[in-house]
Order: C-alpha cells, then structure tokens, then sequence
C-alpha cells in the first residue's frame, strides 16, 4: 500500500507541475498524449483505491453530479467596483486626488490590463482550494466552487508553504478563440450566442452542472489580495510577485510607473496593442503600489480610492448596406441579417452583421443603400450602432418585415409577448434543415460526419423529411449525392448507428423543444424514467420539479401532446432510438437537509460521501450558513467546522452520521 501511495503522490505532483506549465507559464513541456497518460494512470489507481482520493487530486476538478443551486457566500472583505476614467484628463484628476488624500507625491503606481470577465474570489486553507465565489453584490456572491475547480489555470492546491488562509481576488475568463468555438457551435445548434466572451465567461461560471462548465475552456488571472491569516506583502506589485511563485497565474503584462505621465503613456501604448492579445482587454487598471497607502486612502463606499479603471472606447468602422437578408432558424424565428460592403475592424474583415429582430431595424432606420457605423460588441461580433441618414440614397426605402417565411412562403406570426417573428409552418425546409445541424449537434444525438452540406443535400433531395428519416438512410442513397464516396457514406451511417446509445437527455434535448437545452433535459430526465413516461405526464408534474417552472412545464407538455411530434417520436422508437435513463435508488432519509462536509472521512472520498447524502435525500453546500443543518467532520477539519460552531449548527462524526441514515 506504501508503494502506491507514493506512485499516487508522484503521479499528482507530475500533473500539477504540467498544469502550470500549460495553463500558467504557456509552456508546456510534455505532449497532450503524454500527460493524458499520466492523468490515465492516476486515475486508475484511485478507482481501484478509493479511499485514497483527496479533494485536491487533480482528478476532482470536475464533479460527478450536478447541483441543485448555488449557496451564497458572505465576503470577508467586501469586493468592490472600482470607479472608470475615459480620458488622460480624468486619470490627471484622479493622480491630483492621490496626492490630496496621501499628502505627499511619494507614491508608485502600478498599470494592469483590465481583462473583461467575471471577478471571483478564492479561498485557501493550508494551501488547497477549498471555496470559489463569484463577486456578486460585493458583500455577497455564488458559491460556485464546483466550477472554478474545473478551470485548469486554477491550482487546487498552492505551492511554497503559502498562509493558513489566503483570498485571492481575480478574474475568470474565456479566450477569444473558446468564445468563437463556442458561438460556432451554439450557432449550428440554432441557439441565441453570447454576445462578448464576458457574458460567455459569466454564463458558463454559473451553469449548475460542472461537467458542461469544464468543456468552456474558461481561464483565469489573480490580480489582488484578499484575507490572509498573516501579512503576505508590502506591495501589491510585491504579492503579484509572490502569486507566481505559489503556482498562481498572473497577467504577465503588469508596469510599474513613478508618474501619471508614465500611466496615460502605458494606457496608450496598449489601446492600440490590445487586439493583438488571445484574450479581451476592455482597459486598463491603476492601483497604487503601496498597501498601507490603500488603508490611508480608504474607500468611497463603493468603491476604492487608491484605484481607477481607464476604458477604452470601443472600435468603430463605417461601411454601407449593401443588402438586408432574413434567415429563419429551427423554431422558425425570422431574423434580419445586414450584408456590408466588406470593412475591416479590429483585426478582421467585417461583410454582415445580425440586426436581431425587426424592431430593432425600425429602432435604428436602417435600410439597403445606408452609410451605417459598426462596432463588435466585446471585439467579437459585429454590430450596427448609428445610422448616417446624412448620407442615405433618396430612393431608400425602409424595410418592411416579411408577412410569409422567405424559404416556404407560409404566413408568418410575432409572438403574442415578445419581438420575434415566426413561420408557423412545420413542413418549413429552412427549419428542418436547422432542427437537423441541431438534432445532431455535440450537446445532442453528436452524430459524427453528418455536416451542415450534407444535411442540406438530404432535405433538398426529400430524402430526410424529419429526424426519424436519419434512420431509414442506406448506403446507396448517401452515395449517391455530392462528394460522398462510399467509405464516406458508411462513416455517416456509422455515426447514425452509433446515435441510438445516447442518453435519454440528449435524445430529449435534441428534439428541440423550446426552451430545453441539455441542461434542463438533464434535470427533466432524472425525473423521468423514458419517453413514454415524459408523454404520459400531466403539465403538473413537470411544473413540480425544481428548476423547471411553468413556462418549461407548459413547452414540453405541449410539445408531446402535439400529433406530428409523437409520430415522429413513433418513428424513431421503431427505428431503434429509445433510450432509458439509468436511475439510481433515492432514500428519503436525509430530505431537506443541508450538509457541509469538511476535514477528511475514514470510510468515503469526498466524491463518495456527497453521493450517498443525494441519495438519502439530503443537499450538499460547500459553506457553512445558519441555514445548514449539519457539519460532517472528518479528521483535520478547519474554518469551516469553526464557523459551524459559531453559528451553533450541529456537528456529525462520521459515525453519528451512519447511523442516520441505517448502516454501520
């Protein structure tokens, strides 16, 4: 047993080290094949040793189970905004209100890029991760542990003997090239993208199921001190310094600068070097350097003294409409979509642009023949803000919403609470074409080799008519179209056959019942055992289970009581796609209960303990509140057993709480 204790020790110091030299040095030292089999390794061996897994193995960053909701965490020293300048005159006044408030100019500053995503907090005890909290309000924020453990920038344990207790302030977010994956791929499944890789950064933190959170590619940079159990620096610059060297990730890209002069040149050098960057900038921020000059020049309440945000003013371009196009999607939204003549703007070539919906083309004006100004909302996507009606054609007209679906040419409806448009028909080949990239989208039935060319070959020829068709194609009808040979055809029938397995979730969410993704397919099915059930369920049943509310409840009812869709659903049962949902057996003698669980367990990992309270019943929250109901603590258990008994919450051993729920 020593022997693999030491092979599990070496295997999860090897991992870490490769963690930092990828995801914080950007150097990474061995092949993606190589750590993938030191990962492999590891993970064996804990399979096989369960009672051997720590909670900050890297094997632990992404939780089994999803939950049910996040805890709010109570901040022990605020996180505050921080106030913006937009010109050099302004950063002028701010350095004139320094020297007021320190009386003196004996000063440094230091000059930051300010990353546009999401500030979260992080906590460490004795050096491992043990709680993730988004900013929130500043006093409180989401537990969001889970989530942030996903995040391979992140260490889930600290290097260098750092303090007992040590918060890191910093910021989470997605690269450009995650967020254009990203949007590709909700735009193949029909779905509304993310305007800036910040929203996208900010949506994927706060997804309750951690696996999905994993596949986002989030990132992260530490930026500021928050609670240390011991005095850690002198300087910000200085516990900048000693985050790298604790296994912390810092923007590599920090100054410092003895004069505002130096700031406002600092400021402008990068306003135009920022494009050039992997991730989004949207300024810069200046800090003070000195930590006892921030306690001198405290706060405004809301936000700190010793610190400023410069903001850069977005890109503009100016171009001309060429032409307003109408594309109808998979639920048959009719959406507007401007063609330029082709402008280049930060960094790339812009031809067209979303204009959303048609009030918003009656908001701005815009019609073919218009001089428009155009920005990219988060550097990513364009975006017509202004209309030059100084410059527009005397024969421009403005544009009228179409009263059929431009494809199929049935009548079209606006939704009776909302601002889109929509073709009602349901033998609409722009949809189904759309319904199909969707159907076999990677969140969905991830059918392999089935493209958008092909799923337009198929809907074109009548070959496919609804999703059951996939499952009546052949060998020779596939090769039969363009440039699919006959090994090419057999991958996609390959891929097609491989379908039937996908869970039931998947199956469900693929169906593209309004407002369920994958997400709330899952939460669906963990209640419903198969279709049949989910068909035979009354609205109120759906509207019983959390998370799902009235407007879900009332989509997916419809959606099964609907005579097209249940003999589609027919058709794919027969041809084989009838997945069940693997259900566990759920006690009920631990329900409405709340656990915290802290310290380490004789008899459970972490992992093991938190599925046995779910199955009994009972709720996991990884911070102690007055609303917990009981402390499980393990050996070494630290704060959070401290915070339990000041809040007089009751404390379990690990025997106590086998006897709770029936076993010794």
């Amino acid at each position: 047993m020593k022997d693999i204790k030491e092979k599990i020790q070496s295997l999860r110091q090897q991992i870490r080290k490769h963690d930092n030299f990828y995801y914080v040095q950007n150097n990474p030292q061995i092949t993606d094949q190589e750590y993938d089999r030191l990962f492999s390794e590891l993970k064996k061996l804990e399979q096989q040793h369960p009672e051997l897994i720590t909670p900050d193995s890297p094997t632990q960053r992404v939780s089994e189970q999803p939950i049910d909701g996040f805890a709010q965490v109570t901040h022990t020293i605020p996180m505050l905004s921080i106030d913006n300048t937009y010109s050099a005159e302004e950063l002028k006044d701010f350095d004139q209100r320094v020297i007021k408030g320190l009386g003196t100019k004996n000063y440094q500053y230091v000059v930051e890029l300010k990353i546009d995503g999401l500030a979260v907090s992080l906590r460490y005890e004795k050096g491992i991760l043990v709680l993730g909290a988004t900013r929130g309000d500043g006093e409180k924020g989401d537990d969001v542990t889970n989530n942030i453990k996903t995040i391979k920038a992140i260490p889930l344990r600290l290097e260098d003997q750092p303090p007992d207790v040590l918060e890191v302030r910093g910021e989470v977010y997605m690269p450009k090239k995650a967020f254009a994956k990203l949007n590709e791929e909700k735009e193949k499944q029909g779905e509304p993208l993310f305007a800036n890789p910040r929203n996208a950064a900010a949506g994927s933190l706060k997804l309750l199921d951690a696996k999905t959170t994993a596949q986002r590619n989030l990132s992260f940079f530490a930026y500021a001190l928050g609670e240390t159990s011991e005095p850690f620096a002198k300087t910000h610059y200085e516990s900048l310094e000693k985050f790298k060297k604790i296994g912390l990730p810092v923007n590599p890209n920090i100054k410092k600068a003895e004069t505002i002069e130096q700031v406002i040149e600092i400021c402008n050098q990068w306003e135009d070097k920022r494009f050039e960057l992997p991730y989004q900038i949207d300024g810069m921020v200046i800090k003070i350097d000195r930590l006892d000059q921030h306690d001198i020049l405290g706060t405004t309440g809301r936000a700190p003294r010793w610190c400023m945000s410069y903001k850069f003013a977005a890109e503009q371009a100016k171009t001309k409409v060429l032409s307003i196009d109408v594309q109808v999607g998979k639920t048959g939204i009719l959406t507007p979509v401007a063609n330029f003549e082709p402008v280049l703007l930060a960094g790339t070539t812009v031809k067209r642009a979303s204009l959303h919906n048609f009030d918003e083309i009656d908001r701005l004006d815009v019609r073919q023949g218009d001089t428009v100004i155009i920005e990219k909302a988060g550097e990513i996507i364009p975006q017509v803000i202004e209309v030059k009606k100084e410059f527009r054609p005397k024969e421009a007209k403005p544009f009228k919403p179409p009263t059929k679906c431009p494809v199929c040419n049935s009548k079209v409806e606006k939704d009776p609470d909302g601002v889109y448009v929509r073709c009602v028909s349901s033998n609409c080949p722009a949809q189904l074409k759309e319904k199909l990239r969707y159907f076999a989208g990677r969140d969905q039935m991830d059918i392999e080799n089935l493209g958008p060319a092909l799923i337009e070959q198929l809907v074109d020829k009548g070959l496919v008519k609804d999703f059951a068709d996939l499952y009546k194609l052949d060998i020779f009808a596939l090769a039969s179209l363009e440039r699919m040979a006959q090994k090419s055809a057999q991958n996609v029938l390959d891929g097609i056959e491989k379908s039937k397995q996908a869970p039931l979730a998947r199956l469900v969410a693929a169906l593209g019942i309004r407002h369920i993704g994958i997400q709330n397919a899952e939460i669906l099915t963990q209640q419903f055992g198969s279709i049949d059930e989910i068909k035979g369920a009354a609205e109120e049943e759906f509207t019983r289970i959390e998370q799902i509310g009235p407007v879900l409840a009332k989509s997916i009812y419809e959606y099964f009581h609907n005579s097209n869709n249940l003999k589609i659903i027919d058709k794919l049962t027969a041809a084989g796609v009838n997945p069940k949902q693997k259900q566990t057996k759920k006690g009920d003698k631990l329900s409405g209960k709340t656990f915290v669980v802290t310290g380490t367990l004789e008899n459970f990992s972490r992992s093991q303990i938190e599925q046995t309270i779910k199955d009994n019943g009972g709720k996991i929250s990884s911070s102690v509140s007055k609303k917990t109901d009981y402390v499980l603590a393990g050996t070494e258990a630290g704060s959070k057993l401290d915070k339990a008994q000041q809040l007089g919450v009751k404390i379990l051993n690990e025997n106590q709480f086998l006897d709770m729920i029936g076993k010794k």
